[in-house]
């Protein structure tokens, strides 16, 4: 006790192992103090005195005063924490009981947290977990008390447990907010046994409680409403700087974990075909939740098509969970990523076992994120689009300036030429006119160059020859990987090596490989490479890319292969694995992930005729 008569935050536990919290029994002192300090005197009737009628009403009054300021006190809180433990504590006190205790209630009448005085930490080491609210405790009733002698006669005392101290007198009040048992408090122990005063006195202290209770409950959703405004404030900004498509995304997903209290958040996207993968994920067990596959008749889906978040008290406790990934987590929240009422993905929150569920204003701020979630995709995809028509118009239009400009002043300055020839070989002037004859042919030349050039501009990777496109692509994945890509081409088996021979064999890739197949070839190999950067966590990647045979009887193999942890053959980036499984229907061929002949990593294959 402090010397104002509050016990110390030290002995006031928020989480114990009983239904009670350590802290010495109080008594009534002020009662104690009027009858020690008046001698005995006259008695009337009833055989009290003057002194012990008036002593009486005091001890009323003063009662009646602590009751008020205790309920007083409690609405003050705006901390919900801070407001139960005041609320045990004053408990403990205005009734003098040895042992006071709140557990706080979920959805299913299962204890969630617990607040309580009475015990010793060592006490609370023993019993290990708070109790779960069954027995006498789950005997409160929901609108009134329950007052005991002794509780161990009651027919649902279920005996103590081994290092529980005796408990007999008992009263347990039920708090309720807004209509809902929200908690029940449990008081044991007061010296001479509890009395009816004591439960009314409970039953008005828990309902100024129910109120500093669902004043806090406000107070918290006003404060979360705010972080998440600030949150949907910096999502638009981020959206507005042109920021990536995946960096949005993981920024999204790790705003999101961060305001929600969650401890996980996942952002799951379009797979392969049908299939829906988590492609973001932020937090506990980040790691293994990536390239998660969700059922398509599962929760997520069912978000999706309903166009409607979903909130589970807790996944442990589904009979119908697929996933097992998921049973390490308790209560989860699903909200769909919307636009324009098609659903592009699902935000999926989770919270560790024993932590509080999710409320109907964390649904409510994280679909309006969710929603902000798809718009950065829209975004993305159209940023990039941009980009590339804007390259592509900028290209276009240098090839018509060097076509309309230089290529028709060039041909102007070689007819003139060409007429200064004829004149001055019309005279005699045989070696004037060989110089402009050269003059003539330089000018040609030029026309040839810009030509190729304004060919270039127009199909940039067409004056590149495929082999070359394929090794700058592996040059490029290094940064990803950490490590240089092995890549090895071969015509009918036989390997580009870098001899003298290699160009000829350079040449015959070309030659068999048409230009739309061979864009769809660098297409294989680039995404192969980041979907092993991103998913493998491989110490070595091999690319190798065989020509076999001429025409529609010839094919292209493209194998890509890993020694990482591998790649689920239904993960993928959202627009990754399935844009190749789609550009190999495109030419009549096949694609497949899946494990490497030896078990360990993966093996991305795609081969296509070469018609």
């Amino acid at each position: 006790m402090n010397p104002h008569g509050q016990h110390d935050a030290a002995t006031a536990g928020t989480a114990g192992a009983c239904p009670f919290h350590a802290a010495a029994p109080d008594v009534d002192h002020e009662a104690a103090l009027v009858s020690a300090s008046h001698p005995k005197q006259a008695t009337d009737a009833t055989g009290a005195s003057a002194d012990d009628r008036a002593g009486r009403r005091h001890t009323i009054a003063t009662d009646t005063s602590s009751l008020l300021g205790a309920a007083l006190d409690l609405t003050s809180h705006l901390d919900v924490a801070e407001a139960l433990r005041n609320f045990v504590d004053r408990a403990a006190r205005l009734t003098g009981a040895r042992y006071a205790a709140l557990g706080v209630l979920d959805s299913r009448g299962t204890t969630t947290a617990f607040v309580q005085v009475g015990m010793s930490e060592e006490e609370q080491e023993i019993l290990g977990h708070p109790p779960r609210g069954h027995g006498v405790l789950g005997a409160i009733p929901v609108d009134g008390p329950l007052l005991l002698e002794d509780l161990t006669t009651h027919p649902e005392f279920g005996g103590f447990p081994p290092g529980h101290p005796p408990m007999h007198s008992f009263l347990g009040v039920p708090v309720r907010v807004r209509e809902k048992v929200y908690g029940r408090l449990y008081l044991a122990e007061k010296p001479g046994g509890f009395t009816g005063h004591d439960a009314d006195d409970m039953m008005t202290l828990a309902e100024a409680a129910a109120v500093a209770i669902e004043n806090s409950r406000l107070y918290a959703e006003a404060r979360s409403r705010e972080r998440w405004i600030a949150v949907s404030q910096d999502i638009t900004t981020t959206l507005l700087e042109g920021t990536e498509e995946e960096e949005a995304l993981e920024m999204i997903a790790a705003r999101l974990r961060e305001v929600a209290e969650a401890d996980t958040a996942l952002i799951i996207l379009p797979s392969v075909g049908e299939a829906w993968a988590c492609e973001i994920a932020e937090g506990f067990l980040a790691e293994d939740l990536i390239g998660l596959v969700f059922p398509p008749d599962g929760r997520a889906m069912t978000v999706l098509k309903e166009k409607a978040g979903l909130i589970v008290d807790s996944l442990t406790r589904l009979r119908t969970l697929r996933l097992r990934q998921l049973a390490q987590f308790g209560p989860a929240l699903y909200a769909p990523m919307m636009l324009r009422g098609e659903g592009r993905g699902v935000v999926l929150l989770l919270r560790k076992i024993g932590r509080p569920e999710f409320d109907q204003n964390d649904l409510a701020m994280a679909e309006s994120v969710a929603d902000q979630a798809a718009l950065a995709l829209e975004l993305a995809g159209a940023r990039h689009a941009q980009d590339v028509a804007s390259l592509l118009d900028e290209r276009a239009r240098i090839g018509r300036d060097l076509h309309d400009l230089a290529i028709q002043q060039l041909f102007a300055t070689g007819m003139q030429l060409e007429s200064a020839r004829a004149s001055l070989a019309d005279r005699g002037e045989a070696g004037l006119a060989t110089l402009l004859e050269e003059s003539l042919t330089s000018v040609d030349e030029a026309v040839k160059q810009i030509r190729a050039i304004v060919h270039s501009l127009r199909e940039p990777d067409t004056a590149v020859v495929l082999v070359e496109r394929l090794r700058r692509e592996a040059s490029l994945a290094r940064t990803g990987l950490g490590f240089a890509p092995s890549l090895l081409i071969d015509v009918d088996g036989a390997i580009l090596s870098g001899d003298d021979a290699e160009r000829s064999l350079s040449d015959l890739v070309d030659n068999r490989v048409d230009a739309d197949i061979a864009d769809d070839v660098v297409a294989v190999v680039r995404e192969g490479l980041s979907n092993a950067a991103r998913h493998a966590r491989a110490s070595s990647v091999q690319v190798r890319v065989s020509v076999l045979g001429y025409g529609p009887t010839g094919r292209v193999v493209v194998d890509v292969e890993d020694d990482g942890v591998g790649v689920d053959p239904s993960v993928s980036r959202r627009s990754g694995l399935a844009n190749l499984a789609a550009r190999a229907r495109r030419h009549g061929g096949t694609f497949s992930v899946g494990a490497n002949e030896r078990g360990q990593g993966s093996l991305v294959s795609w081969q296509v005729p070469l018609n």
